[in-house]
């Protein structure tokens, strides 16, 4: 749809349109368990494993340090929200526009968001899936075996339904869910691993026994952490959904939710990552959960209450991507105009038409009319 008038008409209208902006009326803790959710995932099942891989001091230096710099460069990105007055940065790649320049901007901020989001995605699709089959071999140890494909597969289909949402507000019920199951699944883990006690022969040295393995597993240690740590990849989005006013500013509200989230990740994070490496070593998992085997129903439990948040978690970064759909309209000009000069003859008009079929694209003009066509997503 091509909208005439002013520009801010036009951003009004793209703000109608967009499931994140359709609805500001947010309110504070919906800032709290949208944060929760988009931060706290799969990721904090394998902090004991990172410990193992840093040891105690590193381990827990870093452990705090990440706490305290993603907490700051959350606030930053909480104050840039409205620091023009006037104007709203309700998208990543509108923050780095302003700061790189229109088209710098985009291409700079673009790939990584969608490497981040589907990358995510792609974890949380594979974690909710392991921990699926892991529930289900639990609890019918006799049943036959069922490749872990499909159950992958189950985790897909539930987002089948909740695709069809219309705002980011219409999944609060959704993130509410999930970041009650997230503080729930790391209080059985912590648990857990205290209920086990420390094991016989616990080892608190690293694995590998060569400088050039204690450098990798350090960097992958590193690695772990900061993925656990990430989630601000939605902080402006989730700002974005809540009202705001000269009066009273979004900022205002966000901040509060922001401070609750925080100290539920510490909570859900320290814990886990301190008294499971504590009880096990270096013996430890990659996923806690896969260490703890009894109780076997309360392991159980914890592994739904992962699927559940998981499924939070997909739906964050599932929102995102058709807001950096509407900007690759940029990307699908310029390969249009690559392309008329490139070669002005029917072959090239085919490979348009089938651009346009592929990529869910409508064209307004056409290349044989001398003049560089506007596609729309």
């Amino acid at each position: 749809m091509v909208y005439e008038g002013s520009e801010s008409e036009r951003e009004r209208a793209i703000n109608e349109w967009l499931p994140v902006t359709s609805n500001r009326n947010a309110k504070w803790w919906y800032s709290a368990f949208h944060n929760v959710t988009a931060m706290v995932g799969a990721g904090v099942l394998s902090l004991p494993y990172a410990m193992s891989q840093l040891g105690w001091g590193p381990g827990v230096t870093i452990m705090l340090l990440s706490w305290v710099v993603t907490l700051y460069t959350i606030w930053q990105m909480v104050e840039m929200h409205e620091m023009i007055p006037g104007k709203r940065f309700d998208r990543y790649h509108e923050l780095g526009q302003y700061a790189f320049g229109e088209k710098l901007g985009l291409w700079i901020i673009i790939p990584q968001q969608l490497t981040v989001d589907v990358s995510s995605d792609i974890v949380y699709m594979v974690t909710g899936g392991q921990s699926l089959k892991k529930f289900h071999d639990l609890v019918c140890p006799n049943c036959k075996e069922i490749r872990q494909t499909y159950f992958i597969m189950i985790f897909a289909s539930v987002h089948f339904v909740l695709s069809h949402l219309p705002n980011f507000n219409s999944i609060s019920g959704v993130s509410l869910a999930a970041a009650v199951m997230s503080l729930s699944y790391s209080t059985i883990a912590w648990a857990a691993s205290i209920g086990k006690g420390v094991q016989p022969n616990v080892d608190y040295s690293y694995k590998s026994t060569s400088n050039p393995g204690k450098v990798f597993d350090f960097l992958a240690g590193l690695g772990e952490i900061a993925f656990a740590y990430a989630g601000h990849n939605v902080v402006l989005e989730i700002q974005a959904t809540m009202p705001s006013t000269p009066e009273k500013p979004s900022k205002g509200p966000m901040w509060k939710g922001v401070i609750v989230a925080y100290l539920i990740v510490a909570i859900c994070y320290l814990p886990v990552a301190f008294i499971g490496y504590w009880a096990y070593g270096n013996s430890v998992n990659d996923n806690i959960l896969l260490t703890l085997e009894n109780p076997t129903g309360l392991i159980a439990t914890a592994n739904i209450f992962v699927v559940i948040h998981v499924i939070g978690s997909y739906q964050h970064s599932q929102w995102l991507l058709p807001f950096a759909s509407h900007s690759l309209e940029v990307f699908s000009v310029s390969l249009e105009a690559s392309m008329h000069h490139l070669a002005y003859n029917l072959q090239t008009q085919k490979i348009q038409l089938n651009l346009v079929h592929k990529l869910d694209m409508h064209c307004t003009g056409c290349i044989t009319d001398g003049s560089i066509t506007h596609w729309r997503t």
